[in-house]
């Protein structure tokens, strides 16, 4: 009887959990079989690597029972990225590679049946849970080299084929092609800018103060007035992310698939605007077996933009609401619950009415357009903290302000300058921007006067803004404070906060 094990990784969401792969090679009838809890396309590797190492000119063990085993054995393990583990560790037991080479590497990589190794989803996490266990050599698909090698502290290995992995363990010379050459993508000549916007000065202000902030913005208004243009031009003001960030958003596209071929590491932070017609699996995440990020996860750090919001299917708005409030979601299945970050700044695009014509045009009746905007729950616009209504371009405001205005550029210095104010602020907590932080501790550690929050507080007891739009509101007035380079919150800050959170209701409120 010969035994030899190998080290590979199975992902749970973004927790990764080493996995020891062990092959014995016994008297009996010949033939391959796989235990630990293997998915389908795991237990479909049975014919994957005998075929790859045959065809590598390797000698397969058909006389002999091979037995895989993989532990821990009650964890379920998915995908093809175990191939290369399962055949190094039966090569091992037979006695063509040395099996004292494997104990300190990890494995990851799909075989073709040709002996081609091929890409996987994941190496970024997975790499990252075997460092932490302690492990300091990584062997990866040659097209996964890049994304392995972000990580200081272990050293990661690409390989084309199972004859360059067999020639590695066995640490004698051979020809590996060199990684391709990731494209450089040419220059965007044509960036999207806050200068192409015609008039909205309100739209401006409230798309610069979420940006400094991470706050959520709800925009309406009649169509062509400009809310898609705002939102899509938010990523182009906001700051890039830190080495943590971006590893941490890298991941999460590593497990979506997600990466760009031409950029292993995402440093801007992400911006995803899904279809109307998007499901909330699609949305939140989901799938059989254990489950995969959804666009809310993937805009983790950056921003989540719902253009139309009112036409998406119940429910799956109101699916964000657990996001909005823990920065996470976790989604339980029968294969284990994945849990992944999802801390985004949620930009919401709505229409006043159905018929999405122009108010003068327009023939909807207020019922209508009540029953229409109900589509976004109470609950939900609870957690906007912002609320712009945008009115109609008229053709003096499109050629007046053509041209004319600040440029992303301008908004993009304040914006890092108050995030960069809030971050020195928040220094030692595990919070980044004023939107991340919970409002009771926000009140507690940096309260703003009772005096500036004296109109705040009789709008609450009339009843016109919840605890939560209260706590949303001081967070917006210290955001506002960064962006004028103030130490604290005034009652200036204070009332601009309450016209941006209230819309239509604070003008109203004003007049009388």
């Amino acid at each position: 009887m010969a035994l030899a094990h190998s080290f590979s990784v199975a992902l749970v969401g973004l927790d990764g959990h080493v996995v020891k792969v062990e092959a014995d090679l016994a008297q009996g009838i010949p033939g391959l079989s796989i235990t630990g809890l293997p998915d389908a396309s795991l237990n479909e590797a049975r014919d994957r690597i005998r075929a790859a190492v045959t065809n590598s000119g390797q000698a397969w063990p058909t006389t002999k029972k091979v037995t895989i085993g993989l532990s821990p054995a009650s964890l379920p393990k998915r995908g093809s990225g175990f191939d290369i583990a399962l055949a190094a560790a039966v090569l091992a037991a037979d006695g063509i590679v040395p099996a004292s080479e494997l104990t300190d590497v990890l494995l990851l990589g799909e075989l073709g049946l040709d002996g081609s190794v091929r890409g996987v989803a994941g190496v970024l996490p997975a790499v990252l849970a075997g460092s932490r266990q302690g492990f300091t050599r990584a062997v990866v698909p040659m097209a996964n080299l890049a994304e392995a090698q972000l990580l200081p502290g272990i050293t990661a290995y690409g390989v084309s084929t199972l004859r360059s992995l067999v020639a590695l363990l066995r640490r004698v010379p051979y020809d590996e092609p060199a990684p391709p050459t990731a494209p450089v993508p040419p220059p965007d000549e044509h960036p999207k800018d806050f200068l192409e916007v015609a008039g909205q000065p309100v739209g401006r202000t409230a798309c610069e103060v979420a940006a400094a902030g991470g706050h959520n913005l709800l925009m309406t208004g009649p169509p062509g007035c400009g809310k898609t243009l705002l939102a899509e031009r938010v990523p182009g003001i906001l700051p890039l992310l830190s080495l943590d960030e971006s590893l941490e958003v890298t991941a999460i596209h590593s497990v979506a698939e997600q990466l760009p071929p031409d950029a292993p590491l995402v440093c801007r932070p992400p911006f995803q605007a899904p279809h109307h017609g998007a499901t909330a699996a699609s949305i939140v995440g989901g799938g059989s077996g254990i489950a995969r990020p959804g666009a809310a996860s993937l805009a983790h750090r950056g921003v989540l933009f719902l253009d139309e919001a009112p036409e998406f299917r119940g429910g799956v708005l109101d699916a964000l609401r657990q996001p909005l409030e823990s920065g996470r979601i976790s989604i339980r299945r029968v294969g284990g619950t994945a849990t992944y970050p999802a801390r985004f700044a949620l930009l919401l695009a709505a229409n006043p009415c159905p018929c999405a014509r122009s108010e003068s045009s327009c023939t909807c009746t207020p019922e209508r357009r009540r029953s229409y905007l109900s589509r976004l729950s109470g609950p939900l616009l609870d957690r906007m903290d912002i609320s712009v209504g945008l009115s109609a371009i008229t053709r003096q405001e499109v050629m007046a302000d053509r041209g004319s205005g600040d440029s992303s550029a301008d908004m993009a210095a304040r914006v890092a300058h108050a995030r960069e104010t809030a971050l020195c602020r928040l220094a030692g907590t595990p919070w980044r921007t004023n939107g991340d932080v919970p409002p009771t501790i926000l009140g507690q550690r940096w309260p703003i006067k009772r005096a500036a929050l004296a109109r705040a507080g009789s709008f609450m007891d009339e009843g016109l803004l919840t605890a939560r739009g209260f706590g949303r509101v001081q967070r917006l007035a210290w955001t506002l404070a960064d962006l004028a380079d103030r130490g604290e919150p005034t009652e200036v800050e204070v009332d601009l906060a309450l016209s941006l959170r209230l819309g239509d209701l604070w003008t109203r409120r004003r007049a009388a």
